[in-house]
């Protein structure tokens, strides 16, 4: 499934434009990897994104084309959500 649908689906990013902006702009990884929005992610990869002072990695646990939104959250664990301070120059 491209990128920019699962976090789509997924509801890590509420809308796909924005998750295409975001992946475009490399401020998500795959494995470690930059990754724009037409990547391919499968089970088991490991998403960092970087959204405003925030950087949230997340494993992909379940691909699904549809999901209700209960149930998105069971499509990828959190491993680690941290707030990144801007550096002092």
């Amino acid at each position: 499934m491209r990128l920019d649908k699962y976090l789509k689906v997924s509801r890590l990013i509420k809308r796909r434009t924005l998750a295409k902006e975001v992946s475009d702009q490399g401020r998500i990884l795959i494995n470690g990897k930059e990754a724009k929005a037409s990547s391919t992610v499968k089970v088991g990869d490991e998403l960092t994104i970087r959204l405003g002072q925030r950087l949230v990695t997340a494993r992909i646990d379940q691909i699904q084309d549809t999901t209700r939104k209960e149930a998105a959250a069971e499509m990828y664990t959190i491993i680690k959500d941290e707030r990144i301070g801007e550096s002092q120059f």
